[in-house]
């Protein structure tokens, strides 16, 4: 299987909540990181524990959405809380980019990237961004389209 389809089968496990896919295309020594929070996650046990226990995981799931994956700009909504859109999937050889919005029950949407990087055909290390949505300042106006 090639680099991008072992980006998009992970995705798509995501999304049928199916850890056991997850854990078979993550490698052995794989890291995922918070820069924002500073933590560090190690192994699949651990990123499956942290899925597990997700706060309001058993009334709504966490599932990202996924139709389908193109280099586009096409969006995948989902109505179960958070709601992951998968914006964008760009990458080559072992490096890879997803970005998109996560919308919560409590009405915010916050954007994410995640950097993955694979090693041997598996997913060997992960950076996720997190950011939430703010008020573009008016002294920018002028200057910029939308706001």
């Amino acid at each position: 299987m090639a680099n991008r389809q072992i980006i998009e089968r992970f995705v798509r496990a995501m999304s049928e909540d199916d850890f056991d896919t997850q854990d078979s295309l993550i490698h052995d020594d794989y890291v995922l990181d918070y820069p924002q929070s500073g933590e560090r996650i190690r192994g699949r046990a651990n990123r499956r524990a942290v899925l597990e226990h997700y706060p309001g995981r058993a009334e709504s799931g966490i599932r990202p959405s996924v139709d389908r994956i193109i280099g586009m700009d096409d969006k995948f909504v989902r109505e179960a809380y958070p709601a992951w859109n998968v914006i964008h999937l760009v990458g080559s050889g072992d490096d890879y980019q997803l970005t998109g919005t996560i919308a919560y029950a409590d009405g915010t949407t916050w954007h994410f990237v995640a950097l993955l990087t694979l090693r041997a055909g598996k997913i060997w290390r992960e950076v996720d961004y997190f950011a939430e949505t703010f008020e573009a300042p008016a002294w920018r106006s002028p200057y910029v389209d939308g706001a």
